[in-house]
């Protein structure tokens, strides 16, 4: 294939749960079989870059064998680039997408849960832009604004905002359109009228700024104690179980596989590897 595919995990709110969702799309399209690149855009935190470094001691400690992606680190520097001129930060983030977009079938991309210039430039370059919510309208704010009286909505918000320019530019300037599909991350047990009104509103937004609504994960505890490992649940096999299997990991890998299906990679070889066991 030509220029990689471009998934942008964005949300400029924190705590929705970018890096987990970026993390387990990375290891499912691993296991399908595709070529993957990580970008960590979160110049501080580093989730990604972490999860990926914590990924590779483990296999190495224990012998074990799992699929690893292309890394570029953006800032080697640590603190010292998130501190630096958006300039700087952005001739930065140009030069590693250069040099992983032509050699992987995939660039994924983890954002900032805040509003920066590579977080802006990434959405910019994106064929799917994937934005995971919270089941609570405090989420909700960061893509639409409701009436305080009514809880009616009124208009598109700030983040909203950023894809619909991204998408715009985009449209303009290589007449392609940008997917973007909006996960329900975390699902909890919320009382039923409170999650019927925020549905509603959820899909009134879908209609009037274009985007796809989809399953995310689940607050589940497998999910974190993997995370130090660098494992998830695509990745548990005979060889590979640094935890007691139970149940709930064959739950959590239906989760993953549905939402695999909904961003629509269920094309790839081997998916079913994913739900395996």
């Amino acid at each position: 294939m030509g220029q990689a595919s471009v998934i942008v995990v964005g949300n400029e709110k924190g705590g929705a749960g970018k890096s987990t969702i970026a993390i387990h799309i990375a290891t499912a399209l691993l296991h399908g079989g595709a070529k993957v690149a990580v970008l960590d855009l979160d110049l501080r935190q580093q989730t990604l870059n972490r999860f990926f470094a914590n990924r590779k001691a483990w296999l190495a400690a224990n012998g074990a064998e799992a699929p690893m992606p292309a890394e570029h680190e953006i800032s080697g520097a640590g603190d010292a680039l998130a501190k630096a001129p958006d300039a700087d930060q952005l001739a930065r983030f140009e030069a590693a997408f250069a040099e992983v977009a032509d050699k992987a079938d995939f660039v994924l991309i983890d954002t900032p849960g805040s509003d920066t210039a590579i977080s802006r430039a990434a959405h910019g370059l994106a064929d799917l832009i994937v934005t995971p919510m919270n089941d609570s309208f405090v989420d909700f704010d960061m893509l639409g604004v409701v009436d305080p009286v009514t809880l009616e909505l009124k208009r598109h918000s700030l983040y909203s905002e950023t894809v619909w320019n991204s998408r715009k530019a985009r449209a303009t300037a290589t007449r392609k359109q940008i997917d973007w599909v909006v996960l329900r991350n975390r699902l909890a047990p919320t009382e039923a009228r409170n999650r019927k009104r925020l549905d509603e509103r959820v899909e009134a937004l879908s209609r009037k700024v274009g985007f796809r609504l989809g399953p995310g994960l689940r607050d589940r505890v497998i999910y974190r104690e993997l995370f130090p490992f660098g494992l998830t649940v695509a990745d548990l096999s005979p060889t590979i179980r640094p935890v007691a299997m139970s149940l709930q990991h064959v739950a959590a890998r239906q989760e993953l596989r549905a939402l695999m299906g909904a961003l629509g990679f269920t094309g790839l070889d081997e998916s079913e590897k994913i739900a395996a066991e």
